[in-house]
């Protein structure tokens, strides 16, 4: 028996879809029949994302999709197909379904056309593999999507949302606190976290954040976190003490961080590391008291350096060294004198104390130049 001709099957579909959907739907299958026959395939790819995004929808996304979409899907944008697909697969609830039907469409892209629905989908499809425990085969998705991501310019945000926001995920499954931090901050960049985010969600981001700024081994500038409206989630919440620690930490302020420790046991991942973040706060501190030093006064000795940090003095050169080696300083050591000569500290994001004392010395330089100006000044006018 010979197939039906498409138009056939397309009129059997809008006709069994009108009898079972409710009324409010009904135009949307009327304006899908009109554009196809009409082969308006761009109107018609608006049309259906309009359909899609209808609150009474839901429950017919997916048939829709594999229905009437699949009819003509190559004959549309490939990367608002992989937008739609991604859509609906939301609503499949048995995993193996739901990884089947986005391989599926993953083997009918057409990636000549698009790579970015190719990134878009294998990202989606890592999520998918990490939300039902498939750790490994996550990270060679994700890898497969970085090669191709990587090449690519001027990438629409939604993708780059995609690769960014499974990537967090997956270093947050894997404790890996650096990483997670990086593509986390990546991920908010991609998107608007108002609109694009719920409350919990926000929440949710902002904690994990300051939780991996915390506990990351790499971390020591926490400029881009403590400008990011993110952190206002947490005001007003049994989290909000946490944006205090994040700029505590910041400040190198180790009289406020010995405050807040006795908070430490509603983290207990912050509470089991305990340590870590000590030795963490008192490079802060070290940084910060460079910081304060004009560039002509940065030679310290290890008994200011011990005051500065409240450390004993016998660990002090340790802790230069740790800070050398993790680039956080630059300079060198006179262990027999026991002094730190620094030349150079990393830059950072100020607090506005900060702000005010670095705005003070500048002000001491500003006189400086003008007493040595008036000092110059009659020399030159006598010489001329």
């Amino acid at each position: 028996m010979a197939s039906q001709p498409p138009k056939l099957i397309i009129d059997e579909f809008i006709g069994t879809a009108l009898s079972a959907t409710p009324a409010e739907l009904h135009p949307f299958f009327e304006s899908f029949r009109n554009l196809y026959t009409r082969k308006l395939w761009h109107q018609l790819t608006q049309k259906l994302f309009q359909f899609f995004d209808h609150p009474l929808a839901t429950p017919y996304r997916v048939d829709v999709f594999e229905r009437f979409v699949r009819d003509f899907e190559g004959k549309i944008n490939q990367l608002k197909l992989v937008e739609m697909g991604v859509k609906v697969s939301k609503d499949i609830d048995n995993p193996q379904v739901h990884l089947t039907f986005l391989t599926s469409l993953l083997s009918r892209i057409d990636t000549s056309k698009s790579q970015e629905a190719h990134v878009l989908l294998l990202a989606t499809i890592a999520h998918a593999k990490l939300l039902y425990g498939d750790v490994e085969g996550t990270k060679t998705d994700m890898d497969e999507a970085w090669k191709v991501l990587d090449s690519l310019e001027g990438v629409e945000n939604g993708v780059n949302a995609a690769y960014y926001g499974v990537a967090a995920d997956y270093y947050k499954a894997k404790a890996d606190y650096a990483p997670y931090y990086k593509h986390s901050l990546l991920y908010l960049a991609c998107v608007d976290p108002e609109n694009d985010l719920s409350p919990e969600e926000r929440l949710g981001r902002a904690h994990d954040l300051g939780i991996s700024a915390f506990l990351g081994d790499t971390i020591y500038n926490f400029g881009e976190l403590l400008m990011h409206p993110i952190l206002d989630a947490l005001n007003g919440t049994q989290h909000e003490w946490i944006k205090k620690l994040l700029f505590t930490f910041n400040e190198g302020n180790i009289g406020k961080f010995e405050a807040l420790a006795p908070l430490f046991p509603k983290e207990p991942i912050l509470q089991e590391n305990y340590a870590f973040l000590q030795q963490k706060i008192c490079l802060m501190a070290l940084i910060e008291s460079v910081f304060k030093r004009n560039s002509d006064n940065r030679t310290m000795s290890f008994q200011t350096i011990a005051e500065e940090t409240r450390l004993p003095v016998d660990e002090v050169e340790h802790l230069v060294m740790k800070a050398l080696s993790l680039k956080l300083i630059r300079g060198s050591l006179d262990q027999v004198d026991q002094k730190a000569q620094i030349t150079w500290v990393q830059p950072r994001v100020l607090s506005r104390e900060q702000i005010g004392g670095l705005a003070k010395r500048l002000e001491e330089w500003v006189d400086k130049l003008n007493m040595v100006e008036q000092r110059i000044a009659p020399e030159v006018l006598v010489t001329a």
